[in-house]
């Protein structure tokens, strides 16, 4: 081969080999591993070892950040993964707070971001913004459901000072006032408290028919468990944000009959087989539990599969038009995103549109209950 030739052989293959890196798709994820959070961020990384590698002729590199349950590192991890990673839509996170901080992030820089945490963004800051998780009002209006047809008049509240205890107590709230029933006593803890006593002698003295924890993971089983050792005996309800493995090792007997609205994949097998979501969460719970073992499943895991269903789709669209790594692949990406209609994930149904960036089907939630150890479907 003469040098020029050589010279040749070799610009070309350099070019190839630059195509195929600008072709390749760049997902980000930025999930609490750390702090206070870790449960909560452990559960919905596991579906990330489940994704695959290509989609079509396209590789994938998912690029998985810690952000410690801070929302200041969740803003560092979005510019990081934008700046350094160009990276064509964000995964998480799996935090309110941390949401709500990377939202500008994600339209500053016209990133579609797939939040795990069910943040609920004002209009103008919707446009690169989706959420996979339910509006609170959705999953805390099973309970209160539930609440009413056991003849509860008064509940009691005790939840996180933070974005999450806001956010339920807002959606606790709005669904006992329509139902008839009246909160009697609100209280708050913060996330690292290791001692709720004094609220629960405020929640216990206003004597409510039932108590609902406006808290999320393991964190959440020490009101519950305060409540048990004062002696309170009515129904106790969690909210959706404790579905995970570590909340029943920690509560141990203490949460046992503590019930709690769920996205149907945690408890799949025992769905009816009408159950729009049993078919697709049994499949996912077999990839899951087959890689990772029995009871590795959680509806946060869930969450972020369905995260990559989402993409899937709207990525698959976006490739007929536009290639990864560019301005129009991106907004491909977010248009497609927004028209998303009937998709069926482990978790729920969605049907995306402009005004609607969530989508989330409330015929999905289905309400269980801790009996001996394990999650149980309450029919």
């Amino acid at each position: 081969m003469t040098t020029t030739r050589i010279k040749t052989f070799a610009a070309l293959t350099l070019a190839l080999a630059a195509g195929q890196a600008l072709a390749d798709i760049n997902v980000g994820v930025v999930f609490s591993l750390t702090g206070p959070a870790a449960s909560l961020g452990a559960e919905t990384k596991k579906a990330i070892e489940l994704m695959p590698a290509t989609l079509g002729k396209e590789k994938i590199n998912y690029i998985v950040l810690d952000d410690a349950t801070d929302p200041t590192n969740a803003v560092k991890n979005a510019k990081k993964l934008i700046g350094e990673n160009k990276v064509d839509a964000i995964i998480g996170p799996n935090l309110i707070t941390n949401a709500l901080a990377m939202a500008d992030v994600a339209n500053g820089e016209k990133v579609a971001m797939l939040s795990i945490a069910p943040v609920d963004v004002a209009p103008e800051k919707r446009q690169w913004v989706f959420r996979v998780e339910p509006a609170a009002e959705v999953m805390i209006g099973r309970v209160v459901e539930d609440m009413k047809a056991k003849g509860v008049k008064s509940v009691g509240f005790i939840g996180f000072s933070d974005s999450w205890g806001e956010l339920g107590l807002k959606a606790l709230t709005r669904t006992t006032e329509a139902a008839g029933i009246k909160i009697v006593a609100t209280e708050r803890y913060a996330r690292t408290d290791t001692s709720v006593t004094g609220q629960a002698l405020k929640v216990l003295a206003a004597k409510p028919d039932a108590v609902f924890i406006g808290a999320s993971g393991t964190p959440a089983a020490l009101p519950q468990a305060t409540l048990r050792e004062r002696g309170y005996k009515g129904p106790i309800y969690q909210s959706h944000a404790v579905a995970n493995k570590e909340f029943l090792r920690v509560g141990g007997k203490a949460v046992e009959g503590a019930r709690l609205p769920v996205a149907p994949v945690l408890v799949a097998e025992q769905l009816p087989d009408g159950h729009p979501n049993k078919q697709s969460g049994v499949a996912f719970l077999q990839k899951l539990e087959g890689k990772l073992g029995p009871d590795s499943r959680s509806t946060f895991a869930g969450a972020s599969w369905d995260a990559w269903l989402l993409l899937e789709g709207a990525m698959t669209a976006a490739l007929k038009t536009a290639q990864p790594g560019t301005p129009a692949f991106r907004e491909g990406v977010r248009a497609a995103l927004e028209k998303t209609s009937g998709l069926v994930g482990a978790n729920g149904t969605y049907t995306m549109s402009a005004e609607d960036h969530g989508g989330y089907d409330p015929k999905a939630v289905v309400l269980i209950e801790v009996a001996g150890g394990k999650w149980q479907l309450v029919k």
